[in-house]
């Protein structure tokens, strides 16, 4: 169970922010597409080993939503952004953003992670379906193992 708890966690997140973090590194932060392509490649690096991290993360934080709409989309961007723009700040400035194009990729990850949030934590709820977790993940040390 742990062993595919980790494999839907890590596929679900380098599926999402390859494709967002290639939209905010192109069209926010101005970086060209070979400095893409390396934030890219080491964030596809990074995201292994901190995606189930980021899930437990996010599991923890969840069971404090109530059932509305609302609070599950003001924990899940809770928990994107306190988690994940630390470490694509880092991701970003190692592939050569720097000053302003630094500021603006970070605070462009911000507004992404904000906005995406929710629609990322259902599509990690959607992918742990299908490799039959259920939604909230399993607890890190839970017997389910």
């Amino acid at each position: 169970m742990r062993l595919r708890a980790f494999v839907a966690d890590t596929t679900a997140l380098v599926l999402f922010f390859t494709v967002t973090g290639v939209l905010n590194e192109r069209v926010v932060s101005g970086m060209d597409w070979n400095e893409v392509l390396h934030a890219r490649l080491l964030g596809a690096a990074l995201m292994i080993p901190v995606a189930r991290p980021y899930g437990v993360w996010r599991d923890c934080l969840m069971r404090r939503a109530a059932p509305t709409r609302r609070s599950r989309l003001l924990w899940d961007s809770l928990a994107l952004v306190t988690f994940q723009v630390p470490i694509y700040a880092v991701i970003i400035a190692i592939s050569g953003a720097s000053g302003r194009g630094l500021v603006f990729g970070i605070l462009g990850a911000t507004a992404i992670m904000l906005v995406s949030g929710r629609p990322y934590g259902a599509f990690l709820n959607w992918v742990r379906a299908r490799f039959g977790l259920p939604p909230g993940g399993v607890k890190p040390m839970s017997l389910q193992d």
